[in-house]
């Protein structure tokens, strides 16, 4: 009986290709690559989705064919028609689109800053919210409010035109503040951890012993504030995507972008740092100086959208824990996942908080605080997780 036809070997070829699919080691290889490139798409489809449903929804709902109108109009005015209502573009283009973009800039870097300092640090806990740069960037805020306005006797008031935006004065020492202590918290850690033989808790420790004192900071400023400053700090503390404008966006993205390009290309040096300081300089890597370097990009990059966000807690730690449930520790693809998986998160709670008491809105750390707190409960209740925190 003939076993050489066309169709045999060409069924031959297909075993053997599902049989190396399966079994091989460059099989599993493709298979998980496949599957983290997948896990990217899915996130970015749900973030783009969700970018236009968060148009779309607030305190006055625009139908998603204006929002598509509204978006094809200004692109192809000759093709495509405007929108039901003329009030509507002035809704999507100089309230919600800048409030999205913000959204979006600030949960990515939060979430690739998360998951870079756990890789630097080998801790699954390290983030720019346990490492004080956001209570930095808060005793910041709260001084500007309390003490900022007032110098050499003087009041400072009035509004500045710095040509992409109109900032009051109180609101840029708030901005320069806030941005300015937190790059303050990162500069002191790495001075208490210098020195060739520090070890990663003595950089953990340095963080909250820092986050500690600032903590302190912000006590005092509220003690002598009164019940306007009082608010205001308070407010700054829970964070909000309110104060978004084009402005801001043009300062932010080349930051972001320049930082999370940078970040990126550290990512194979970070995958040879998860298997130990002495692995990874026997491999050529310069441990002392990437951990520096890395720290110090992710706090610049933190520290500028928390500047115009106030305190946005817990991206930096959920973001990157959950990517890595699904798609593993290769930094390559988890760094890329944890920032858009930020992006989602701080699209759904900033939805939320627009939506739930709509006319007005809850400040979103609120909803933040509260998912975190859920997941970690979780995280910590379910034992195959529990072991490898």
């Amino acid at each position: 009986m003939s076993i050489g036809g066309t169709n045999d070997r060409k069924t031959l070829i297909d075993l053997i290709r599902n049989r190396i699919d399966e079994d091989t080691f460059e099989g599993k290889y493709e298979a998980s690559v496949r599957k983290r490139v997948l896990f990217i798409l899915l996130i970015l489809t749900l973030s783009v989705v969700l970018f236009f449903v968060a148009i779309a929804l607030g305190a006055v709902d625009i139908p998603l064919i204006d929002v598509l109108k509204a978006f094809g109009h200004r692109l192809l005015p000759g093709v495509v028609g405007a929108p039901s209502q003329d009030y509507y573009s002035d809704f999507i283009f100089k309230g919600r689109m800048p409030r999205m973009f913000l959204v979006i800039l600030t949960g990515f870097s939060l979430g690739v800053a998360g998951m870079i300092m756990q890789g630097l640090l080998r801790n699954p806990l390290v983030s720019p919210f346990t490492l004080g740069v956001s209570t930095a960037a808060s005793f910041g805020a709260a001084i500007a409010i309390v003490f900022g306005t007032t110098a050499i006797g003087v009041t400072l008031s009035g509004t500045i035109d710095l040509g992409i935006m109109y900032l009051e004065m109180g609101n840029i020492l708030k901005i320069l503040f806030a941005f300015a202590f937190a790059m303050v918290s990162i500069v002191l850690i790495l001075l208490l951890s210098r020195g060739k033989n520090t070890s990663r808790s003595m950089v953990i420790l340095s963080g909250v012993v820092i986050s500690y004192l600032f903590q302190a900071g912000i006590m005092a400023s509220k003690y002598f504030a009164d019940d306007a400053q009082l608010r205001e700090i308070t407010l700054w503390i829970m964070g909000s995507m309110t104060g978004a404008t084009w402005g801001t966006i043009l300062i932010l993205f080349p930051i972001v972008l320049l930082c999370g390009i940078f970040l990126f290309k550290t990512s194979v040096d970070i995958n040879a740092l998860s298997a130990g300081d002495d692995v990874a300089s026997s491999l050529g890597v310069n441990v002392q100086s990437l951990r520096k370097k890395g720290l110090i990009v992710c706090t610049l990059m933190t520290a500028a959208c928390l500047a115009f966000t106030g305190v946005i807690g817990f991206i930096g730690l959920m973001a990157p824990h959950i990517c890595r449930m699904i798609i593993g520790n290769d930094s390559r693809y988890l760094m890329p996942a944890a920032g858009l998986m930020g992006v989602l998160i701080l699209s759904v709670s900033d939805l939320f908080c627009r939506l739930i008491i709509r006319p007005g809105e809850l400040p979103v750390g609120i909803v933040l605080y509260i998912t975190g707190g859920i997941f970690f409960i979780w995280l910590i209740a379910n034992k195959k997780w529990s072991q490898r925190i």
